[in-house]
């Protein structure tokens, strides 16, 4: 009798989004309120975290109104778990995927429920975020490491922090990049250049300083995808959407990548770099709001790079990590097994797992 292939859950970790008009607000408190987020003192958080919310309801609506009035990104990341699980069938373990939305339903502690009720042999975490955060893979993990236990869930876990600069990751994003560049210049005239925009959701800078890594894992992956276009003397740069505070952000930003462009006379093919799924970031943000800047200044084209989603290439190197992740013996795991990032980055697994032994002594 043949045994029976091992189990393994693969929890795809996203930031959910609102699912009607009426979800936004509380979708916005449950962001604003997260600690990884609002880093203020704990008795200020919940109010100004409610204020902050409030405050920004209307505006957010709006922006939704463009798309349905609904975020599309569980359809998105439902449709990416069923295409990895199809991905995943000729492994020697079996897959199935559930999602964990961090800021709206589902949430963690339905899909650690979920997970349970399906027994597996195994848990790994696959954040849909390729670079890692404090404030987005860091937070969720923490999360879903909170709901395991209230659920009751004590299974094996290994987290896949980042893979930023994987080589299949940056290829598939380097191919939809070809295919873009492509369109964007058959639709230029000859005479006008072209320049590649890679737009990754801002961060505030003290969080950055503080050692959280993402800034320099944008910065690798915009170099593996760049490398692997092989484009001579290509007119590309880096920027940061979404600032949210009043804090300093890490920049530059993306209206001022835009601005700069006008002043140069050249047209613009926006690349998401740290975004997978479409959703109000580059459905609205990127394709309504930016594109209107950049009309208004007098950008000669605008263009931009789609998401993945569900793309065989990026399905694919989804894949390949996984099977890479289960077959290690890492508790957390980067694309390529241990630690990539320099040390002064210390806001990571990586960086707490190696503090623990040092911490253990002193005591």
């Amino acid at each position: 009798m043949t045994a029976p292939r091992p189990r393994l859950a693969v929890v795809l970790l996203n930031l959910g989004g609102p699912d009607a008009p009426e979800a936004v607000r509380p979708f916005l408190v449950n962001l604003f309120t997260d600690p990884a987020i609002l880093r203020v003192p704990g008795f200020v958080r919940p109010w100004l975290g409610r204020l902050i919310a409030w405050r920004r309801t209307k505006a957010a609506q709006a922006n939704y109104a463009f798309i349905g009035g609904r975020s599309p990104l569980l359809e998105l990341t439902e449709a990416q778990g069923r295409a990895l699980e199809l991905a995943l069938a000729g492994a020697d373990f079996e897959a199935r995927c559930f999602v964990a939305m961090r800021y709206w339903h589902p949430m963690s502690d339905a899909a650690a429920r979920a997970v349970k009720d399906w027994a597996p042999d195994q848990v790994l975490l696959l954040p849909l975020y390729p670079q890692y955060s404090s404030t987005t893979t860091g937070s969720s993990v923490a999360e879903w490491n909170a709901a395991a236990r209230r659920a009751g869930l004590d299974v094996p876990t290994r987290e896949l922090c980042c893979y930023h600069s994987d080589p299949d990751f940056a290829q598939a994003t380097a191919a939809a990049v070809w295919r873009a560049h492509d369109e964007a210049r058959a639709a230029l005239p000859a005479d006008v250049p072209l320049r590649l925009l890679f737009s990754a959701h801002g961060l505030p800078e003290s969080i950055v300083k503080a050692g959280d890594p993402y800034q320099w894992q944008v910065e690798r992956s915009v170099a593996a995808v760049v490398e692997r276009l092989g484009i001579d003397g290509l007119d590309h740069a880096i920027c940061y959407q979404s600032r949210v505070t009043p804090q300093v952000w890490i920049g530059p930003s993306t209206e001022a990548e835009i601005a700069r462009a006008a002043a140069d006379k050249v047209a613009l093919l926006i690349c998401p770099i740290a975004f997978v799924s479409e959703h109000s970031e580059t459905l609205v943000e990127l394709d309504i709001e930016y594109r209107e800047v950049a009309q208004h200044l007098g950008v000669p084209g605008y263009f931009r790079v789609p998401a993945q989603n569900s793309d065989p290439a990026f399905i694919a190197a989804l894949a390949r990590l996984v099977r890479a992740a289960e077959a290690g013996d890492r508790t957390v795991c980067s694309f390529a097994g241990a630690r990539q990032c320099p040390k002064r980055h210390g806001d990571c697994p990586h960086g707490r797992q190696d503090a623990m032994p040092r911490a253990r002594q002193a005591a």
